[in-house]
């Protein structure tokens, strides 16, 4: 589904991105953790479209398809969904006007027909009641007097109802006490452990991954990546750290 290779990204004129490679197959869950610095949240941007982020080298394909080609709007229609460390507030705007415009955006994006306003409103009480999040919070102007853990959450009622292909989540678990936690790695089971699905999640801590196990989890590491393995590694860099590894 995505393949990297070789991907060298700066910011500001500054490397970030030194040779990155990876690729995640549809049905998977791939962890990626790493010291403070070394590119994880540089890595969902550059692959987000942000502006600002500048790909030197390499190359990222998503279903065939050169990602870095295409502009940021044609990513998330493609099916690419990008969760913030730090959910930005939009007052004013209605969290249900927003997303039935996001939605119907990339239906008609793909040649699908917008659905209705009843049709929508189906479809976000379905994704709110499993993140355990009431309707009333998605009629509220976008994250606007939200907790840090109600922004989160209401971030994944927003991967539900556009329903992506593949989500890149990064440090979601920020800011969460245990039950958002379990609610949020909740959620991330029940939208997008699917067999035509796949997540990227980045994280500092192995606390996320109790509840969402990964197939791989990498470590990232001056900007690329420096070693792989299993859910055992998360907790191998949890009782170690990152020293030995990113040295």
């Amino acid at each position: 589904m995505l393949t990297i290779e070789n991907l060298h990204a700066t910011v500001a004129d500054k490397p970030i991105l030194k040779g990155l490679s990876l690729r995640i197959n549809a049905g998977e869950i791939h962890a990626i953790m790493g010291p403070n610095g070394a590119g994880k949240s540089t890595l969902s941007y550059v692959l987000g479209g942000r502006p600002g982020y500048e790909v030197t080298d390499g190359s990222a394909t998503f279903d065939g398809a050169d990602l870095l080609d295409m502009e940021p709007h044609e990513r998330a229609a493609a099916g690419l969904f990008l969760g913030f460390q730090y959910p930005v507030e939009i007052p004013g705007v209605s969290n249900v006007q927003f997303l039935r415009e996001a939605l119907n955006a990339q239906r008609r994006a793909r040649g699908e027909e917008p659905l209705s306003g009843g049709e929508f409103l189906k479809v976000a009480r379905e994704k709110a009641a499993l993140l355990k999040m009431d309707m009333d919070m998605l009629k509220r102007p976008v994250n606007v007097g939200f907790s840090g853990g109600e922004k989160k959450r209401n971030e994944m009622v927003q991967m539900g109802i556009i329903d992506p292909k593949l989500a890149i989540l990064d440090e979601t678990d920020s800011g969460l006490d245990i039950d958002a936690l379990r609610t949020v790695g909740d959620g991330i089971n029940s939208i997008m452990r699917r067999p035509d699905k796949a997540v990227l999640l980045i994280t500092h801590y192995q606390r996320l991954l109790d509840y969402v196990q990964p197939d791989f989890v990498h470590v990232l590491a001056a900007g690329r990546i420096v070693k792989s393995g299993g859910p055992e590694l998360a907790r191998e860099l949890e009782a170690h750290g990152y020293a030995e590894i990113a040295a």
